[in-house]
């Protein structure tokens, strides 16, 4: 018989609704399985069990009382808020010993719609200081890791929710992504992981959306969960700078899943915009892999140029440095931060307005150069990292900044493409090496068309199934 953590999350959410098993059932069975892997994985940084206890138990009254068709559509399933959102009354340290002691007054939007859908929080998930690199480790809780090898990373900046949902502590997460950090841990977590469309979902009420890079998404051990999921997430907050035009007829992204996409043009690319980056041949492996399935599946295939020229690099080093000032510190406790966040608040702090503006609209440029080279496909696919997971601390070993960032933008020359450009991507888990680590492919869609992506991934989630893939301790 299969344990609760072996249903996907829609599968608990029609339980409950069944009344088969309980809210209450639910949280305590995965409450277990956190304080049985966390200290391995790393995956919290604070666990919410008594206010989670709470709420399964208000939950069980209302399953018990109203009628299942009236109850949200993910009524009574775990899950889990990253550790940079907002949590009214939950501890909130954005990944900095700075903020270990923050207590904020409001919820972001999200969280408070991810409780209208029913969903109920066993805590914050583990993130890097102020979500800034593609691996999570910080000064505030132990590292993030995958499964698949604690040994190695489980990437970031939404490390702890990709570890917490690989494990089986809540089977799907949310998290955020401004340069790859959803699709960076579903890729070495063996996850699918879903980067929205800019303006899909709010960052309000507190989180601003100058440089249109970051926003939050799901992620999942299958497609159909991804796409609940992101159904919940993506509601619009009046006054939000950035939206996404929303399903027309009262349509769900769930509802996409399933249905047949009819033959389609895939473009594809493998080389890097960063010249000095090699790609694993595990990497390149599952590209090729990917794409003889969508081939099978009667899409077409066509290689492309790369997006951007190489110095797209500097362009966006420059934003990603001024971003790292948005977060307010105390100048006296700046010491206090570590050596790559202050690092790159000293790149910010050196570039002037107008380089800041002109390093925005760089990018503008090039995103519509791009959008239109390749407005006559329908995705485009490309690995989504250039190596395996990586070992905890590869990064920061040698303790230099600089040498810390450029192995990250080796790491990940493919994820930040379409945090510049606004468009959806998907990372998905099609491939696993030889040594039994998960390898993602990545697919991008068209401007806010995440519909045809949840489509085109659900049905490579049926023809090469990844279901049956558990790491090590999943039982």
């Amino acid at each position: 018989m299969a344990e609760l953590h072996d249903l996907t999350a829609l599968e608990q959410a029609t339980a409950v609704r069944r009344r088969q098993v309980s809210p209450v059932e639910l949280v305590e069975h995965h409450l277990a399985r956190v304080e049985r892997r966390d200290a391995e994985l790393g995956a919290f940084v604070t666990v919410t069990d008594e206010a989670a206890r709470e709420q399964a138990k208000e939950a069980e009254k209302r399953v018990a009382t109203e009628d299942p068709a009236t109850l949200p559509p993910l009524f009574g399933v775990p899950t889990a808020v990253k550790d940079l959102n907002l949590t009214a009354g939950v501890r909130t340290t954005l990944g900095s010993a700075v903020y270990a002691d923050f207590v904020p007054p409001v919820d972001d939007h999200v969280v408070e719609l991810l409780r209208t859908a029913g969903t109920i929080s066993l805590g914050k998930t583990n993130t890097p200081e102020f979500g800034l690199p593609c691996y999570t480790e910080s000064a505030v809780a132990p590292p993030a890791r995958t499964p698949w090898d604690p040994g190695r990373s489980a990437g970031g900046s939404s490390g702890g929710a990709g570890a917490a949902v690989a494990a089986g502590m809540v089977p799907f997460a949310q998290g955020s992504d401004g340069g790859g950090s959803v699709r960076i841990p579903a890729s070495v977590c063996g996850l699918v992981g879903i980067k929205v469309a800019r303006g899909r979902i709010s960052n309000g009420p507190v989180g601003g959306d100058l440089t249109g890079l970051a926003w939050n998404g799901p992620l999942a051990r299958s497609v159909r969960d991804a796409a609940a999921l992101l159904d919940a997430m993506a509601v619009p907050m009046p006054g939000d700078p950035h939206w996404a035009p929303p399903l027309t007829g009262g349509e769900t992204f769930l509802s996409y899943a399933g249905r047949d996409p009819g033959p389609l043009r895939i473009a594809r690319w493998a080389t890097p915009v960063i010249a000095e980056t090699e790609v694993h041949p595990d990497c390149l492996a599952a590209y090729e892999e990917a794409s003889r399935a969508l081939t099978e599946l009667g899409h077409e295939i066509e290689d492309v140029d790369p997006p951007f020229p190489p110095d797209v690099i500097g362009v966006f080093e420059t934003i990603w440095a001024v971003a790292a000032q948005s977060v307010p510190v105390d100048p006296a406790r700046e010491a206090e931060l570590l050596p790559l966040t202050r690092w790159l608040r000293r790149r910010g702090a050196g570039t002037t307005g107008a380089g800041f503006v002109n390093a925005i609209a760089r990018l503008q440029m090039l995103s519509r150069q791009w959008i239109v080279r390749t407005a006559g496909f329908d995705a485009v696919l490309s690995p989504t990292l250039a190596s395996p997971p990586a070992p905890v601390g590869y990064f920061t070993e040698g303790g230099d900044p600089a040498e810390d960032f450029a192995r990250q933008e080796r790491f990940t020359p493919f994820t930040a493409v379409y945090n510049v450009t606004g468009q959806p991507a998907v990372s998905l888990p099609l491939h696993w090496s030889a040594n039994g680590l998960p390898i993602g492919v990545m697919l991008a869609g068209r401007p806010a068309q995440e519909a045809l992506l949840v489509t085109l991934s659900a049905q490579l989630e049926d023809a090469r199934p990844w279901a049956d893939r558990r790491p090590p301790g999943w039982d």
